[in-house]
């Protein structure tokens, strides 16, 4: 039985995962990673999020990652570690994470003793974390911990939202929702990226989108509209729920007031971030 109100697992990760998302979105990394000759936005992502795995090909990336097109993955990896291995890419992640959150921040909101007390917290809860079936999460548990309370907090961010993605993923397959059934019927629910950031972004094609929608109407979960029906809106419900019941050992190691304090706490960073213009207009919504 858990202690904790209901979906406040789920409302700390909505302000938690922010401050470590952010760094795919913001010109930070793509900076650190321009030296390298690494330039490319899908290089970037792909070198971003998935050094802490090591030197890995796009099978491994592909099926991580989720809802990226293969070929898209193939064209990058793992060439890209050619350019950059994976350990010069972790030091340049970080360094970008720095200027990321001092930039949206501000400085005395990263010096603070309210910064030291949510990385504090999030540790904490990431304390529950667990591998098994979790590539992503599992492979930054290997990494240290940065010294900085600011970039301490950005590490414990990036475990608890790929904790959540693992578990994701496990979600999606249980409901037989492909890559991008999955990413059509979430934009559909009005939570997702818009179609032209996923196809600009995962190597989907129009084509490969209107075949998903195809796909999702023969299951009667959306309408002719694009739309969402009854029966596709209770399945996304369904699939936040298991994602909750599979992530919910952080939240309740933390306990109802920890995680309740950190996501003051975090609502507050990320609401700042998201003023400051931590992700482009355009990247999410159903246009």
């Amino acid at each position: 039985m858990t202690s904790l109100p209901a979906r406040a697992g789920r409302r700390c990760h909505n302000v938690v995962n922010p401050l470590h998302s952010a760094i795919y979105f913001t010109p930070d990394l793509a900076r650190e990673l321009a030296p390298y000759g690494i330039g490319d936005p899908a290089a970037v992502y792909f070198a971003g999020r998935a050094a802490p795995l090591g030197r890995v090909g796009p099978g491994a990336v592909t099926a991580a990652f989720y809802n990226f097109s293969p070929d898209l993955v193939a064209r990058h990896l793992p060439g890209v570690w050619e350019s950059a291995p994976p350990e010069a890419v972790l030091e340049a992640r970080l360094r970008a994470a720095d200027s990321m959150l001092r930039r949206l921040l501000g400085e005395e909101a990263v010096g603070s003793a309210e910064m030291a007390e949510a990385a504090e917290l999030a540790l904490r809860a990431a304390e529950a974390c667990t591998r098994p079936g979790r590539p992503l999460y599992a492979s930054l548990a290997d990494l240290p911990v940065p010294d900085a309370p600011h970039l301490a907090l950005w590490h414990a961010a990036s475990m608890l939202r790929e904790h959540r993605g693992d578990a994701h993923v496990a979600v999606l397959l249980h409901a037989g929702l492909d890559p991008l059934e999955a990413l059509v019927s979430h934009t559909a629910g009005g939570r997702g990226m818009s179609p032209a950031w996923v196809l600009s972004t995962r190597g989907w094609s129009r084509r490969d989108w209107e075949e998903a929608q195809e796909r999702l109407r023969g299951r009667g979960l959306l309408d002719g509209g694009g739309e969402l029906t009854g029966a596709g809106a209770a399945l996304r419900e369904e699939l936040e729920e298991g994602t909750d019941r599979l992530d919910s050992a952080p939240y309740e190691h933390l306990g109802a007031a920890g995680t309740e304090r950190l996501t003051e706490l975090c609502r507050g960073y990320t609401t700042a971030a998201l003023g400051a213009g931590a992700f482009p207009a355009d990247a999410f919504g159903k246009g």
